[in-house]
């Protein structure tokens, strides 16, 4: 018979388990790195899970976990990792998969601290007070790592950063 402490563990891992690997994913840029990085996080949430499950966000307790754990492999295994290539043509579903690598890349290429941030607010959509809540910063620096990761993002893709094209109406329409 399930008690009540599996049946809540359970229950978080089915509904959240999928949402920490997306985010995991992008902060390590490894399927398998982001699988280990899930895995270990569910074990130190499994041992804490009576302390997690009574806490008033479970979900920040959680992401906190995952963050420093990532944080921790970072600092072990840090390793450079290439530039992004050239861009490729719009519509091309090859160069889609492409441009997605290269953006993971690129996030890998940013501080800890600044792709936690890019990691937090775009792949969990949490604001940034939520963010600061987190990571136990302001939120004030919450903002400013963010600009200065975009920053660093839009210099790794320039032909993406410049103001969008003005689409022009069907001839007909003129």
């Amino acid at each position: 018979m399930e008690t009540d402490f599996e049946a809540g563990f359970d229950g978080f891992v089915a509904a959240r388990s999928a949402a920490l690997f997306r985010g995991a994913l992008v902060l390590t840029g490894n399927r398998d790195a982001a699988e280990d990085l899930v895995q270990e996080t569910l074990e130190r949430v499994c041992r804490k899970w009576r302390t997690i499950a009574a806490a008033d966000a479970p979900d920040a307790y959680v992401r906190r976990i995952m963050v420093n754990l990532a944080n921790d492999r970072w600092r072990r295994f840090r390793r450079t990792v290439p530039d992004a290539g050239d861009r490729i043509a719009p519509g091309d579903a090859y160069g889609q998969v492409d441009s997605r690598d290269q953006l993971v890349r690129a996030l890998q290429c940013l501080p800890m601290r600044m792709r936690t941030v890019v990691v937090l607010r775009y792949f969990h959509d949490l604001s940034d007070a939520e963010i600061a809540a987190d990571l136990d910063i302001s939120p004030s620096t919450v903002r400013s790592q963010l600009a200065r990761a975009m920053e660093k993002l839009r210099s790794q893709f320039p032909a993406l950063s410049g103001p969008s094209p003005v689409r022009q109406p069907p001839e007909g329409m003129r």
